[in-house]
């Protein structure tokens, strides 16, 4: 077998060659960058995070050094999408975490690995679906439908409408990955113009000294989290933060639809949390400079204002002139491609990493079945946009209250996978990390560390998550589930649902389990490597 850099060769069965159905060549790296970038919902992302970041509970978390958590979240990120190149060269199989963890630890963990990748996404589009529906009705009413905008606060309305956006997108995403691509490119152009504008306004408003009298003068320490308590400040705000760069792996895993499957989507993965940086960093400080973090007003640690920011920010940013109005209404209007985007964007990995599942025999085989026409997969396409409104519809019922605790458990879900793969790297590669400098750098040393870092944020999260009066509403009350903190009964739980129906179908079908389809595997030096 060739070798993936001078040193090192990858031990795969042959069945890892081996296609899917997937259409070939379909992306190029700025495709994927466009794909790794716009999954991640950028305007959406902050929209309904900053304000974690800054407070919870009614009191100041990171306050003023949001922007230092922010940098500080990119670091395991940039470490892990590092561990997701190198992993891709290897083997560019669309499970990604899924596959990789199966080869380097075995079928148990490599399946919670995929799981992790399934249920996130599956959680994580119903606050993509409540954001979309909701600013459905704000968009349209800003261009002057009266009435309409009333509707955005309509759980029934926003809701239907939330159902709308998953169908729509699912269809989408049925016809075809280059469909989704074009798509994607209009939509993330729209957003990051309009996030660069909010980002500018606000920053030469607090310098020119025409903002607010709350507002803040940036400095450096911003950008130092390190003189917060890690357990109950920097672990908690890092999961929140973390959630915002969260979907850049989408571009890995498109890898079998990507032209150089070894090496593009890699570079993509790399490229967008790079651009995701830039974006946050910029934008994060610009929010906390104009707005501030008072608890009260449009401060930043309003609870108010948690689930929202922008909408909270916009009007006294803009202002009312007719100037204003058009900035708000592409701030509306951003935030609803945000979210509509990721809904799409969401459902990619999510469709490949259960066909990847049901091809290697992980989950029912049907799963892996490829539309013969527009090569997508059809029932992992379907079954993840009616699992979505499933979920939806249910956390609807039984409190809308429970869509602001998902983001802390969507956090750990994350941590959970992300952390997974950088630590399968380094077992993946341990036989050859001795082979070169660069070889010990980024497939032992940077995905460890990342590995290592999400860990700590996970476990010390998880503590603090689970404190009932972690997450309180808009009347005071605790959001909990059997009297713990929902983010953690919803993050933990969701892990152990999949550990269930792992049981189940290991009784059922045990041949993945029992290491026959996919076998582990290593890398190995070149010198040892079998033809």
């Amino acid at each position: 077998m060739t070798a993936t850099t001078p040193g090192d060769a990858p031990v795969v069965p042959p069945e890892a060659d081996a296609g899917k159905g997937l259409k070939t060549d379909a992306l190029g790296l700025v495709s994927s960058v466009v794909i790794g970038v716009s999954s991640t919902a950028p305007a959406y992302s902050l929209a309904a995070s900053v304000g974690f970041i800054v407070a919870s509970g009614g009191a100041l978390l990171s306050g003023t050094k949001a922007p230092g958590i922010v940098l500080l979240a990119f670091v395991p990120m940039f470490l892990i999408a590092i561990a997701y190149q190198e992993m891709n060269k290897a083997d560019p199989d669309c499970g990604t975490t899924f596959t990789w963890a199966t080869r380097a630890f075995g079928s148990v963990t490599g399946w919670m690995g995929g799981w992790g990748i399934i249920v996130a996404d599956v959680i994580v589009m119903a606050n993509l679906a409540a954001i979309a529906g909701s600013y459905s009705f704000t968009f349209v009413g800003g261009l002057g439908v009266p009435g309409v905008a009333d509707l955005a606060n309509s759980v029934l309305w926003s809701t239907v409408a939330g159902l709308v956006w998953i169908a729509v997108m699912t269809w989408i995403c049925y016809r075809g990955i280059e469909l989704s691509a074009r798509i994607q490119v209009a939509l993330l152009s729209i957003e990051v113009l309009v996030l660069v504008l909010f980002a500018v306004v606000a920053l030469v408003r607090v310098y020119s000294g025409t903002a607010e009298p709350y507002s803040i003068t940036p400095s450096w320490d911003w950008f130092n989290p390190f003189t917060l308590d890690f357990g109950s400040v920097i672990a908690p705000a890092m999961l929140t933060a973390i959630f915002i760069y969260w979907g850049w792996d989408t571009a890995v895993s498109v890898n079998e639809e990507t032209k150089d499957p070894e090496k593009t989507p890699g570079r993509a993965a790399v490229i967008s949390t790079v651009l995701l940086l830039i974006t946050y960093a910029l934008v994060t400080t610009g929010a906390v400079a104009f707005a501030g973090v008072s608890t009260k007003g449009i401060g930043l640690g309003n609870e108010a204002n948690a689930n929202d920011v922008f909408s909270a920010i916009g009007p006294a940013l803009f202002g009312d002139s007719p100037l204003g109005r058009i900035c708000l209404l592409l701030l509306a209007a951003s935030i609803l491609t945000s979210a509509s985007a990721s809904t799409q964007t969401t459902i990619l990995p999510t469709a490949r990493t259960a066909l990847s599942m049901a091809a290697h025999k992980a989950i029912p085989e049907k799963f892996a079945r490829i539309h013969p026409k527009f090569l997508t997969p059809t029932w992992s396409t379907i079954g993840m946009g009616i699992a979505s409104a499933a979920f939806y519809l249910v956390f609807t019922l039984i409190s809308p209250d429970l869509l602001s605790a998902l983001i802390g458990s969507i956090g750990l879900m994350i941590a959970f996978y992300y952390g997974l793969t950088g630590f399968a790297c380094t077992w993946y590669y341990r036989k050859t990390l001795t082979s070169s400098v660069r070889a010990f750098i980024l497939r032992g040393v940077f995905p460890f560390v990342g590995g290592l870092m999400l860990l700590a944020v996970f476990i010390y999260g998880t503590i603090q998550f689970s404190a009932p009066d972690w997450l309180t509403d808009e009347k005071g009350h605790n959001v909990t589930i059997f009297g713990i903190g929902a983010e953690a009964v919803v993050g933990i739980g969701g892990l152990v649902i999949g550990a269930v129906l792992m049981g189940i179908w290991w009784w059922r079908r045990p041949d993945f389990f029992q290491g026959k389809t996919v076998p582990r595997s290593f890398a190995v030096p070149t010198s040892t490597a079998r033809d």
